[in-house]
């Protein structure tokens, strides 16, 4: 059986290399150029300051992790589907104003969703620890 040749080999793993550049530098990108997904890191950063703060468990940590995964991916998404709209056409119509309505809107659902999810690990913790 052959496994190909080590010239192919290697190609391959430059291809590999090369695909991880490209993303790297599209969140590198992004980060610079997106206020929001700047604003949901900082976020990302307090909630995982909060989880070690108030020693969640480790199905709260697999939660959390998705969930800022989850926000940031949409976040990055949304950036993208902007992107391409706005390559499409510079002028107004209806689809593109509905496309990127709709992106805006899922990365809005996510975030509510990503609230839910921290008022519900988070908030009997806050709660706690006030003087009520």
């Amino acid at each position: 059986m052959s496994m190909g040749s080590p010239d192919r080999n290697h190609k391959k793993k430059i291809t590999l290399i090369r695909s991880f550049y490209y993303a790297i530098s599209g969140i590198s990108s992004a980060i610079k150029s997106e206020r929001n997904l700047r604003i949901h890191l900082i976020l990302s950063l307090l909630v995982i300051f909060l989880g070690f703060a108030f020693s969640i468990t480790s199905i709260e940590w697999l939660i959390i992790v998705l969930v800022l995964g989850g926000m940031l991916c949409s976040e990055l998404m949304n950036s993208a589907i902007e992107r391409v709209v706005d390559l499409a056409t510079e002028d107004y119509h209806p689809l593109a104003k509905q496309a990127k309505d709709i992106a805006a809107g899922a990365v809005l659902l996510f975030a509510i969703t990503s609230l839910v999810v921290g008022m519900i690990i988070f908030g009997p913790r806050i709660l706690s620890i006030l003087p009520l």
